[in-house]
């Protein structure tokens, strides 16, 4: 009985730390693939155009959404009691609603960008000014940081009757359910912001790219090349980003008993890792120019041996 009690203790604490060790890999290869493409471009005066100055805010919201997950998880893994102070678990919750907020809104901004440089490439340079880049990029982070922190604020000024969270992360809905009443106006307010920020920046993309295909079905050979070459990893981005954040409402908003937890798991984190891990990976190898410079910047020593 008691080898069989040791076994058990001893495969308990190899699975801990293998999970550990897998999820500590995946949040140091997210830093290292980001942080390398935010420095080739911002060090890097011919990638200073909007396209890439797009791209790095993108990075940069991808470093931030992981870094909203990964150190609570890493320290969840380690821990014995699996509990998390209200504090910090609001702060999850502001982050991992700005990341997602931000994500939709940098995809939308960056699929104007490509309309505007395919359907009318003679006023791209007037049209995409330093002014407006700015602008944009406001609207890219403000809106959502503004939308969450009230979402945060209202939240967090409920009465709670309950404090077990069934998911791996702080999530808002979850703790909607938890009010001891009706939380009517979190409710509206909380379908109020993800309309306007879903429904809107999609809608945005799809009228975009409906407009990109009707200038490639019509236009010459050379046109439609350089839409497949820069709207490619875009688009891969977008459909990935948009069926994550699909089943996280329905999974929210309806109870799933059919879905297999390991299933559910593995969704919840293939939402916020599969932005932060492949993004990178497919905007660096996808896009010549950011290529070329990240080999020059990583592989310096390879090529002088």
């Amino acid at each position: 009985m008691e080898t069989k009690s040791f076994i058990n203790f001893i495969e308990s604490f190899l699975c801990t730390y293998c999970f550990f060790v897998t999820f500590l890999m995946i949040y140091t290869v997210i830093i290292g693939c980001n942080v390398v493409l935010i420095v080739v471009i911002c060090v890097n005066r011919s990638l200073h155009e909007p396209m890439y100055l797009f791209l790095c805010s993108l990075f940069v919201n991808e470093l931030y959404g992981s870094t909203g997950l990964f150190p609570f998880l890493l320290i969840q893994i380690l821990s014995d009691v699996h509990t998390v102070s209200a504090p910090l678990c609001f702060l999850q919750i502001f982050c991992l609603y700005t990341y997602g907020s931000v994500e939709f809104t940098n995809l939308a901004v960056m699929s104007y960008d490509r309309y505007v440089a395919i359907c009318h490439p003679l006023q791209y340079k007037a049209i995409m000014s330093q002014r407006r880049i700015v602008c944009l990029i406001s609207v890219i982070w403000l809106p959502p940081f503004l939308a969450v922190s009230v979402t945060t604020f209202l939240t967090s000024s409920l009465q709670l009757c309950g404090n077990v969270n069934n998911d791996i992360y702080c999530n808002n809905h979850s703790i909607i359910k938890l009010a001891c009443s009706e939380p009517r106006v979190n409710n509206i307010y909380e379908l109020v912001m993800t309309f306007l920020t879903v429904c809107v920046p999609v809608s945005v993309i799809l009228y975009t790219y409906m407009r990109i295909l009707k200038v490639c079905f019509s236009g010459s050979k050379q046109t439609r090349q350089k839409a497949v070459s820069t709207c490619t990893p875009h688009l891969v981005s977008i459909v990935s980003f948009c069926f994550c954040v699909c089943y996280k409402i329905f999974e929210s908003r309806f109870n799933l008993i059919d879905v297999p937890s390991l299933l559910k798991i593995c969704f919840l984190l293939f939402f916020l890792t599969c932005q932060p891990f492949f993004n990178p990976v497919l905007y660096g190898l996808s896009l010549s120019k950011v290529y070329i410079m990240c080999k020059r910047l990583v592989l310096p020593s390879v090529k002088k041996f």
